[in-house]
């Protein structure tokens, strides 16, 4: 009966040495951060109102930066611009009228300095009266004030043409804007209008991210600050299957200037702390890794 005894305490003695060298394996296994994966996400969105024309994107596609892929009616646009069009054209007879009329006065005038210089010499010779030449030059001096006046509604008929040339730009920009190109090259993630649904400015189209290069971001305890440097290499691991996991190479691009709490979802090397600091970390993405995706990151590689 006591050999008995003696042998259950050494089996519950071997089972808690067992347990003990097992969590310190477990403990040395532990990778240095945790976090989710991220993409920097653009929502696109209509600058004008109307009827969608077209929207050429769906959910995985693929559009290139600066692509047209999109149309909101510009038909109002276009119908106030042949208006602004039209207008200009009647502004631009009005100067013509006026530079003719402006034409007419210099030649006149050219007549009269004619006709006052040959009174000059008249009145030399005394085959002339001084009122002649008061006449003329009074003829001159009206010629001049018809000619000022001129030039005073050819000056107003300009700025009312470079008013109109302002009001064409505003209608092309406007037209510019219902032509919607996508802002980068990237995945569609989620599509929110269709083709024939009236748009609004603000209205959301389509939301898309550059998925080529993925951000981890995890979070790091103020212990571990001074072993993770922007630009340092590092080794990132995916879930292979259940049991195993991918190793991936990532390069740590931003840490957070300054500390703030754990936040609730996330795990540090030292279960929870009260302060950490956010790392970001940039790796290629080969098609498998998605955003929200988990993943862990050790900044010293591992056997």
């Amino acid at each position: 009966m006591k050999r008995y005894h003696i042998t259950i305490a050494t089996n519950v003695l071997l089972t808690v040495v067992s347990l003990m060298f097992s969590s310190c394996s477990n403990n040395s296994s532990l990778s240095d951060a945790y976090g989710n994966f991220e993409a920097v996400q653009v929502t696109v969105s209509a600058e004008s109102a109307g009827r969608i024309h077209y929207l050429n994107v769906e959910e995985g596609s693929q559009p290139d930066s600066g692509a047209v892929v999109a149309l909101v009616d510009t038909a109002d646009l276009y119908l106030k611009k042949l208006q602004l069009q039209s207008q200009k054209k009647a502004i631009a007879v009005r100067k013509s009228s006026i530079e003719s009329q402006v034409a007419v006065q210099q030649q006149q005038k050219q007549n009269l300095v004619v006709e006052k210089n040959r009174i000059t010499r008249l009145i030399a010779d005394k085959a002339a009266t001084p009122k002649q030449l008061d006449d003329v030059n009074g003829a001159i001096d009206l010629v001049d004030k018809q000619m000022e006046n001129i030039n005073t509604q050819n000056a107003g008929i300009v700025e009312e043409m470079e008013i109109v040339d302002r009001q064409i730009a505003q209608v092309n920009e406007s037209i510019r804007k219902c032509y919607i190109r996508n802002p980068v090259k990237g995945t569609v993630l989620n599509k929110f209008a269709e083709a024939g649904e009236v748009a609004a400015p603000g209205r959301a189209l389509y939301k898309i991210a550059d998925l080529s290069v993925m951000e981890l971001k995890v979070y790091i305890s103020g212990s571990q600050l001074p072993a993770v440097k922007q630009g340092q290499q590092v080794e990132v691991l995916i879930d292979k299957d259940q049991k195993t996991n991918r190793k991936l190479a990532g390069v740590v691009s931003w840490i957070s200037p300054k500390a703030e709490f754990t936040p609730k979802i996330i795990q540090t090397k030292e279960e929870r702390v009260n302060l950490v600091y956010g790392v970001k970390i940039r790796v290629p993405n080969d098609g498998s890794l998605k955003i929200a995706m988990p993943a862990e990151v050790n900044f010293t590689a591992r056997n």
